[in-house]
């Protein structure tokens, strides 16, 4: 793999981070009866950190909790020819709730579509919305995210990779070429 390019340094993330939490409080109308449900593996800090953003902005709290989506991939048998099951961990209540899944990269839609399916099977939310840091392009099924931090139009032979420091030790997004 051969670095294309940086796309997201620490203080890009940061402000691109800062820029969704407020699109969710504006479209929204506040944070009344909102829960951020981030996808493993990345998608967990970066809802977290969404969280902390904002209560610093509204002076509220938002529940946080998370999904494994590996039981409701389709394309598992691609992945791993075992797969590893995982309980949901989402330990709030979602009914009638506005919920919010969070995940690093948007890419064929798979990935949110199962998460989707996940959500509904704990619950019935009143609405499910996808806040994703970077949307990648050639979706595979009819997804689209309501927050983007960055769209950034990529080939099948290029890869993002999102970093946070919570999993990584830095925060970036870069592109390489595979």
């Amino acid at each position: 793999m051969e670095l294309k390019a940086l796309l997201l340094d620490e203080k890009a993330m940061e402000r691109t981070l800062t820029r969704i939490s407020h699109e969710i409080i504006e479209k929204n109308k506040g944070v009344e009866n909102l829960v951020l449900i981030g996808i493993k593996r990345r998608g967990i800090p970066i809802a977290k950190r969404i969280s902390e953003m904002i209560k610093e902005i509204e002076g509220n709290s938002i529940e946080t909790a998370s999904v494994d989506i590996a039981l409701y991939r389709d394309d598992l048998s691609l992945i791993e020819s075992q797969p590893i099951v995982s309980n949901n961990e989402i330990e709030v209540d979602i009914k009638d709730k506005k919920v919010i899944l969070v995940d690093d990269v948007l890419y064929t839609g798979r990935t949110a579509r199962a998460a989707i399916e996940a959500v509904i099977d704990c619950g019935r939310p009143k609405t499910i919305q996808l806040a994703v840091l970077i949307d990648r392009g050639h979706r595979e099924i009819p997804i689209r995210a309501d927050y983007v931090g960055k769209n950034v139009p990529t080939s099948n032979s290029e890869m993002v990779s999102v970093k946070v420091k919570e999993i990584d030790d830095k925060d970036s997004v870069s592109i390489y070429e595979l």
